[in-house]
């Protein structure tokens, strides 16, 4: 499914915008803090139900308004998403309101490419975690389901840990209640985790290879403990008696990205800022790649202000690459209008749109 038509009211420095977008490369050229992003964080919006830079819904209300309303047609599709203040967030499918946002999420599959990826490689085990369940979530509603779950459990089991200490009374059954439900959710996470980095991996690799070159080869570790989660709550009830939290668990796994034939070389510690850059990217198209093949539907792909990390033959391949066949529909930002006209000129056949936008306006600058 293509983004034909995005319609904003209020949504951040946006009081009105209404754009007609073709289905295959669309650019959107202005200064920084014209508001280009926006753009892309409300497409992201139609398909996750929330912004992928700020989880404050009301703070993406535009300035003095009291509500936001992005609508994107897909097709014959009308898919809604309304934020009024102080009221819970709405989403609509043709007009019909979804009881749980839970049910939108994978409907419209889309991966964004930001500059914040790096934090994929440099930032802590929750960023690689949130990768890990958001690309999953697109595919298993299972498991989300169980990733919802699990996460209540954990914090009931916190919560409780913290109680009995200020109550100086430990209960060992009712932190038993919590362990079987902490193993009912996390068992299945943890297989499905496992099964993605299986699948994911030879994705990676090959989009890694592209961007470094096949002399540098780079691989991706599932670091889990591999024990059954029930012997490590066992076995960790002590130490989470007096830490007040639990210590093991899903919910501590990461993904560990490494360099050289070895898989010796982690990435986050030894790795240039070039190469660091490179895995981010190669992380983001693989799960293009991923998502394709698990849905078979070509995610929307989001391509906020990337380029300034490239250099010009770079940029050329990528926009070569997402324009393909094997990709969709694109959008992307960029703060020179020079630079992209030029790499459309060089690729005649590529279909594109490019809008110009300065303070909240967009206006169509054609193909």
């Amino acid at each position: 499914m293509t983004l034909d038509r995005l319609i904003l009211t209020n949504f951040k420095n946006y009081a009105e915008a209404d754009i007609e977008l073709c289905g295959n490369v669309n650019c959107f050229v202005g200064n920084n803090g014209a508001g280009k992003t926006n753009l892309l964080d409300a497409a992201y919006y139609l398909s996750f139900c929330k912004s992928y830079f700020n989880p404050v819904d009301s703070q993406n209300i535009r300035m003095g308004e009291d509500f936001f309303a992005i609508h994107g047609h897909y097709g014959d599709d009308l898919v809604s998403c309304v934020q009024k203040r102080g009221q819970n967030k709405q989403m609509r499918w043709n007009k019909k309101v979804y009881k749980t946002l839970a049910e939108h999420i994978g409907k419209l599959p889309l991966v964004m490419i930001s500059p914040s990826d790096s934090l994929l490689i440099t930032g802590g085990s929750e960023m690689r975690r949130k990768f890990v369940d958001g690309v999953i979530s697109q595919t298993d509603n299972v498991y989300l389901d169980h990733l919802m779950q699990y996460t209540k459990a954990l914090d009931q089991r916190n919560r409780l840990l913290k109680q009995m200490w200020d109550d100086r009374l430990w209960d060992e059954a009712m932190v038993g209640v919590w362990d079987e439900q902490l193993c009912r959710h996390g068992d299945y996470l943890y297989d499905a985790r496992k099964r993605f980095v299986e699948e994911f991996v030879p994705y990676f690799q090959e989009y890694y290879h592209w961007i470094a070159g096949a002399d540098e080869p780079g691989s991706i570790a599932y670091q889990r403990d591999e024990r059954p989660l029930i012997i490590q709550l066992d076995e960790s009830r002590q130490a989470d008696r007096y830490a007040l939290h639990t210590t093991c668990g899903p919910h501590k796994d990461d993904l560990v990205f490494l360099l050289n034939e070895e898989g010796e070389m982690s990435v986050k510690r030894f790795g240039s800022q070039g190469q660091q850059k490179s895995f981010a990217l190669a992380l983001k198209l693989a799960q293009f790649q991923y998502l394709l093949a698990a849905t078979g539907r070509r995610p929307i792909l989001l391509l906020d202000d990337i380029f300034d990390k490239l250099d010009m033959l770079r940029v050329g391949q990528l926009i070569a690459l997402v324009g393909s066949d094997r990709f969709g529909q694109v959008l992307l930002t960029d703060t020179q209008p020079g630079r992209v006209q030029a790499i459309f000129d060089q690729l005649p056949q590529l279909e594109h749109r490019i809008f110009n936008v300065e303070k909240g306006k967009v206006t169509d600058a054609g193909r």
